[in-house]
């Protein structure tokens, strides 16, 4: 069998497992997004400064007469809005996680501001590249107008990048918040965030952001026309970044769509090798969200069927219920060589009458587990209970090479056991074979498999002849001479008797010991 990889429940390591305590989770949570928040915005303003110096054409903004801007404004700002929305991020993702720190279900509107809280934290770190936009294009133009469309453009491209960054680890960084929320039912959907909106957002933010800042760099070399080497190192650093930054959201996004595939081919991998309990945690909000419900749905269909088929197996014998499980089901049977045995406890009315009804039950239930062990273990089934008395069939629905020696031996191991483990209640027991028809008697809407015919009724009168032989077994004649040598030598002739309801005379056999 092929080996498969496993997967944590989450898609990472990093976020743990869904069971584990609330406190700790938060911690996790919180340390997640937080140090993703303030690497991202890092990241985004130091290329956002080296492009705007070094890179991007246009003034340079390195002159004496900018160094209030770029030696008092740019780091104060950029620092302080750095850590403000570090800050405020964390504490929205808290304020709308209430529920969590409760430790409750959430309602329906907490559920879906939960599902949409990437999407805010988003927003929120585009609201404050925005403000750093204006403030920026506001203070190098007052010092010279012309810095404008590259200060403008530059954060403007590098701030719409860091906003995919900040969406894509604050989804990672939230599923577990995510499965909590999901585990307490769906929540609705929306065109943008799905599976397709999610690859159309990685691919306009990694490629189609640096193709249109390369395009406005060529269209404003034709209003300043700047030297091909500047030109080049532009184009260079430009497409270098885009080839970066442009794979690892791309990457990220594959993975964030991997993952819960994963999670449920992990799942199909357990369900195939026989363990019905897999379950996957559903922590998409997606279309792939709904693959991993349904996966738990179809395991949980998996589960309920096999405990029917448990059930009826156990109503109706497991070898009955595979037949009936294999083939549509019909009224109708055909004819069979079979053996029959049949065992009714000696003196039941009055074991009936002198016990409690729950002793007689616990009585008549350590009797029956050693009938139905015996029958199974010689490869029939019992076909039914009635009251004190049982029905073992050999031979129907499954052939077998020798059913009258297994019949023959059963009812042997079943007097000795009876015998130790229930010395209470002495049974009759009678074993016979011949040609029956065995199907399925009743209605189209009620029926049951059974077999019908002349050895279901003299195993039946054979059993109330035994109840007045020594050790309680007889079998017929007949039954004995067709078993196979190793079991037939255990058995030996002992006379004939004109069963009730019979005209013909049978031949009885017993065991031996």
């Amino acid at each position: 069998m092929p080996r498969t990889r496993r997967t944590s429940p989450l898609g990472s390591p990093l976020l743990g497992a869904p069971a584990e305590s609330v406190r700790r989770q938060r911690v996790r949570v919180q340390t997640l997004l937080t140090l993703l928040l303030l690497g991202t915005n890092i990241a985004g303003a130091a290329i956002t400064a080296l492009l705007i110096n070094v890179v991007v054409p246009g003034p340079s903004v390195l002159r004496p007469e900018f160094v209030v801007v770029t030696g008092v404004i740019a780091p104060v700002y950029v620092g302080g809005a750095i850590l403000l929305g570090t800050a405020f991020g964390t504490r929205l993702g808290l304020a709308q996680l209430r529920w969590i720190l409760e430790d409750r279900d959430p309602t329906p509107d907490e559920r879906r501001a939960t599902m949409r809280l990437p999407m805010r934290l988003t927003a929120q770190q585009g609201a404050f590249w925005a403000l750093g936009l204006v403030l920026f294009a506001t203070a190098f133009g007052v010092v010279d107008p012309r810095t404008i469309p590259k200060v403008a453009l530059t954060i403007a491209l590098a701030g719409l990048t860091v906003c995919g960054f900040v969406y894509l680890f604050s989804e990672f960084a939230l599923r577990p918040i995510a499965a909590r929320a999901l585990e307490a039912g769906a929540t609705p959907r929306r065109r943008l965030t799905g599976t397709s909106g999610r690859i159309m957002v990685a691919w306009a933010l990694g490629s189609g952001v640096p193709v249109v800042g390369l395009m406005l760099v060529a269209v404003f070399s034709f209003v300043r026309p700047v030297s091909p080497v500047r030109f080049a190192v532009t184009i260079l650093t430009i497409g270098g970044l885009a080839l970066l930054l442009g794979a690892l959201l791309m990457l990220l996004t594959a993975r964030t769509s991997v993952a819960p595939i994963e999670s449920v081919r992990s799942g199909m991998a357990r369900i195939e090798r026989g363990d019905l309990d897999a379950e996957v945690v559903v922590y998409d909000g997606t279309e792939l969200g709904e693959l991993q419900a349904g996966f738990n749905r179809m395991a949980d269909g998996l589960r309920e069927r096999e405990r029917i088929r448990d059930v009826f197996g156990r109503h109706v014998g497991q070898d009955v219920a595979r037949a009936a499980l294999a083939s549509s089901p019909r009224l109708g049977g055909e004819e069979r060589h079979v053996a029959v045995l049949f065992i009714d406890i000696i003196g039941s009315t009055a074991m009936a009458a002198d016990r409690p009804p729950t002793e007689v039950v616990h009585l008549l239930n350590r009797f029956f587990e050693v009938v139905v062990e015996e029958v199974h273990r010689a490869g029939g089934f019992v076909n039914k209970f009635e009251g004190d008395a049982a029905l073992a069939i050999f031979g129907a629905p499954v052939a077998m090479d020798d059913a009258a020696g297994s019949a023959l031996a059963a009812a042997r191991e079943m007097a000795r056991r009876l015998r130790t483990e229930v010395p209470e209640c002495e049974a009759g027991i009678g074993v016979t074979e011949g040609l029956a028809v065995a199907g399925n008697v009743g209605a189209h809407e009620r029926f049951e498999y059974t077999v019908i015919g002349d050895p279901v009724n003299e195993a039946a009168r054979l059993s109330d002849v035994a109840k007045t032989f020594p050790g309680h077994v007889v079998a017929s004649a007949r039954a004995v001479e067709v078993a196979a040598e190793a079991e037939r030598i255990r058995w030996s002739l002992k006379g004939e008797v004109t069963l009730r309801g019979r005209s013909e005379v049978t031949r009885l056999a017993v065991p031996v010991d």
